[in-house]
């Protein structure tokens, strides 16, 4: 798809709504598919119109689905918005399997490796880093001291840092300036700290991981906490673990054990695992915890980086913070992505089910058989009506951000979300904490929420996370590099800080959806090989939030 020349556009032939691709004045004329008629309103980038007059209760498709119904009379040029439109989705049923699929040339690729680190399940890390984790909220003070004694002594710490500005602070008001006069400073960027030395030359970092469960919840709740660990142990892209248990609480640590051997019968990676009510003292646990952290460092910083090829990838699929050219640009620009990386025997990963409300028909029917198929549809009817029960169903998912933007119903942002997944066939459906075992895509239960779905999308054994975003979001992960790819220019240009890759030249028509995709695909396999730092690790973007299986869309 090309947008170069044109300020609007029909994203799919079924679509009775066109796309505003810059500002659009009160009477511009359109000319379309030889019709010509006049917008009644202002329509901004991002936003949509009709082609035809609707009644009250007709259907609005885009992307080829329905994604609402007409709540008011529109007419023809009218704007698309939540004082017209109401959120509206197609049934879907078990269907026949639709597997033909057009895979990309991959030739480009054919001899492409990424320097990696081999494990001894057969699993390559792109990244080799220590986890610190508590089985409960009781240990998180214990987890910041020992974080507070290794990071920098060890040459962890970001170089970043706000003290200078603080310092230039304090002296303005040593000096008398008043509150304003403060407020008006200029306070300069000091020059960033220079990065410590890393003692231990292999090892990317030391990531401390809290969180506020383990106890006081329910029995299922402490499983899916421990299975959740478990996936992070065993990922690829951790060396090995410490972690503190109190010793009480129902997430209990011979249910992380069992975990972690589901995900890997034959596990080999330093672990620590310490139980406070069995040490005895504090001052004793943190020094047995720091003694025996620091052998297996010294373990972990034996693996070296070595050539690995890109089946040996898996990509987690993202995206927060979406606008209305999410599902124009950057979106499809990751589907290309995921169908490069299927064709050559990787995996990626497709999540945030209240964002595929309304495409579960095309889904389902891609799942390579019915059992999978079935699944995916009872996971889906399951979770809206356990959020409907709730009083807030799929429906709700928009946030205000997303609406401004253009995105005015959850379907419209579910059909766009959806084109992160490509074209491929569905090789397995997961649920929550579960790890991923087939390469191909796979689609994981998890909510829309960005940091609770990029925790479990790493925790499935995502070694890459690219994550689009119209609007700026700075979420990132603890062992997993987060790609953030812009679907505009605009905010490219106004957040360069936690934007890696511009997928608006899309839309500005500079490059096409799968010459984006191959610059993604090139810019992935450095931040695989630790050739590039995006934005997300360089500012320690170090975000973690377990997901309880309550409602959160």
């Amino acid at each position: 798809m090309s947008t170069q020349k044109y300020s609007y556009i029909r994203i799919h032939p079924k679509d009775n709504v066109l796309v505003a691709l810059q500002n659009l004045a009160q009477g511009t004329e359109i000319n379309f598919e030889g019709q010509t008629f006049k917008l009644t309103q202002n329509v901004d980038a991002k936003h949509k119109f009709s082609i035809s007059a609707l009644n009250p209760g007709d259907e609005i498709f885009m992307y080829g689905v329905l994604v609402g119904k007409a709540t008011v009379a529109i007419p023809q040029g009218g704007p698309i918005s939540t004082q017209t439109v109401h959120h509206a989705s197609g049934e879907f049923h078990l269907g026949k399997r639709k597997l033909d699929w057009h895979r990309p040339d991959t030739g480009k690729y054919a001899n492409k490796t990424f320097m990696g680190y081999h494990r001894a399940d057969g699993s390559v890390g792109t990244g080799n880093y220590w986890l610190v984790i508590p089985m409960v909220f009781c240990e998180n003070r214990n987890i910041d001291v020992l974080k507070e004694a290794l990071v920098d002594k060890l040459g962890y710490k970001k170089a970043k840092s706000y003290e200078g500005d603080v310092d230039q602070l304090m002296s303005l008001y040593q000096a008398g300036k008043s509150v304003e006069e403060i407020l008006n400073a200029d306070i300069r960027d000091t020059a960033d700290k220079a990065k410590s030395n890393r003692f231990f030359k292999n090892i990317d970092g030391i990531k401390f991981l809290t969180h506020d469960m383990g106890c006081g919840c329910n029995r299922s709740d402490a499983q899916t906490l421990c299975g959740l660990i478990a996936g992070y142990v065993t990922h690829p892209n951790v060396a090995g673990a410490t972690i503190l248990s109190l010793g009480c609480q129902n997430a209990q640590v011979s249910i992380l054990e069992q975990e972690i051997k589901v995900r890997d019968a034959n596990f080999s990676k330093p672990l620590v695992i310490l139980e406070q009510q069995k040490v005895g003292t504090e001052s004793d646990l943190l020094k047995q915890a720091l003694k025996q952290t620091f052998a297996g460092l010294m373990q972990a910083n034996q693996t070296e980086r070595t050539p690995a090829p890109l089946s040996k990838l898996c990509i987690g699929l993202e995206c927060g913070g979406s606008d209305g050219f999410s599902g124009i640009s950057a979106n499809p620009a990751l589907g290309y992505v995921s169908d490069l990386l299927v064709s050559m025997g990787g995996s990626v990963i497709l999540s945030e089910f209240p964002e595929l409300c309304g495409v579960e028909q095309e889904l389902s029917d891609r799942c390579v058989d019915e059992d999978k198929a079935n699944y995916f549809m009872q996971l889906m009817t399951t979770y809206n009506k356990r959020a409907e029960a709730d009083g807030s169903g799929f429906y709700a998912n928009p946030s205000p951000g997303n609406i401004r933007d253009g995105l005015i119903t959850d379907a419209i942002k579910s059909a766009g979300a959806a084109k992160k997944g490509g074209t491929s066939p569905v090789t397995d459906v997961l649920d929550y904490p579960a790890k991923v075992s087939k390469p191909g895509l796979n689609l994981l239960c998890t909510p829309g929420s960005d940091v609770e779905s990029t925790t479990a999308e790493v925790a499935a054994g995502a070694t890459i996370v690219l994550f689009t975003t119209g609007l700026g979001t700075p979420t990132g992960n603890p062992v997993t590099p987060v790609i953030k790819l812009s679907t505009n220019t605009v905010l490219a240009s106004k957040m360069p800080d936690i934007i890696d890759i511009n997928c608006g030249t899309i839309i500005e028509g500079e490059e096409t959806i799968q010459q984006a995709g191959e610059r993604i695909l090139d810019y992935v396999i450095k931040v695989a090989s630790g050739e590039a730092e995006p934005a997300s690790v360089r500012l320690g973007q170090d975000d973690w939030i377990p997901w309880k299986r309550g409602i959160s869309l």
